[in-house]
Parts: C-alpha cells; sequence; structure tokens
C-alpha cells in the first residue's frame, strides 16, 4: 500500500540448467513457474495477485524463463532470454553472479548462483492501478526478483 515492500515467493517451480564449466557463456538455463504458488504469507493478498488483477492464474497457469545467450560482465554474468507472463513474452536481462561448484555430504555436485531484476509489470499486460486517498497506489508497477539458485546435477 505505497509504504511499504512485500516480499514474496513462488514455491512450485521446475528448470534445467545447463552447466559449461569451462566457459560460462555457453551454459543456460530455463525454468517454469506455477502461478499459482505464489506466497506472500497473507492469504487475502495471495489470493489478490492469483485473480485477474494480478497474475490470473486460471488463464495464465506458468510463467516461463527461456534462456537465449549469456555474456560476460566483469567478474559476473547477464542472463538474456524470454520472460512469458500473463500472455506476453518479453526478452530480459539478468545479472547474476556464480557463486562456483562443490560436492554436498551425499556426493550430489552441487551450483550456486544469485541475481536478479526489476521489471515493470505493465509491461506484461498487469496493469490494475487503484489510487488510494493519498494519490499512492494499492501495488506498485515495479516488482523486483531476486534470484538465489541452488542446483543438483542430474
Amino acid at each position: 500500500m505505497v509504504i511499504s515492500t512485500v516480499r514474496g515467493k513462488f514455491t512450485d517451480y521446475s528448470g534445467t540448467i545447463v552447466l559449461n564449466e569451462t566457459d560460462l557463456t555457453k551454459s543456460s538455463a530455463n525454468i517454469v513457474i506455477k502461478t499459482t504458488s505464489v506466497n506472500t504469507e497473507v492469504a487475502p493478498r495471495d489470493n489478490d495477485l492469483r485473480g485477474p488483477n494480478f497474475l490470473d492464474v486460471a488463464k495464465y497457469p506458468e510463467l516461463i524463463f527461456t534462456s537465449h545467450r549469456i555474456e560476460k560482465r566483469g567478474d559476473d554474468f547477464l542472463l538474456i532470454g524470454d520472460l512469458s507472463m500473463h500472455g506476453v513474452t518479453r526478452e530480459v536481462s539478468i545479472p547474476f553472479k556464480y557463486n562456483g561448484k562443490i560436492k554436498d555430504l551425499a556426493g550430489n555436485t552441487r551450483i550456486a548462483v544469485e541475481g536478479g531484476l526489476t521489471i515493470d509489470r505493465r509491461d506484461w499486460g498487469i496493469t490494475y492501478s487503484k489510487v488510494l486517498d493519498n494519490g499512492g497506489l494499492v501495488a506498485g508497477n515495479e516488482v523486483k526478483i531476486g534470484l538465489d539458485v541452488e542446483a543438483v546435477k542430474k
């Protein structure tokens, strides 16, 4: 409601990372997120986000990211690909850091990356904009997406 940041997450997702260890720019990532799994820890707000004013999960059950390429930027990287949400597909660039690879205690190989981007929800046709008495929007137009990814080799 204008004055605070609401944090949430999606809890149902799957994805594939193809890692080229010798040249990370030849790697790729694809993810599918079930929009019904949005969770801000406030059930009425989550139901509103799932409804037709925002994610419209009945009509658009998935959010999909498909990578096109990775570019090296200093010590970090830029993942470029298509983000499909709410019936609209747009190219996005996601700055990220590769945190490395380890063998865990069970012998599994794991990698970790972290990154994020900010999008304008209106670019994906999510345009609900109820204005409060003080002139602020019920929901801001900018959405910050943070990524903390840990993947296990199959």
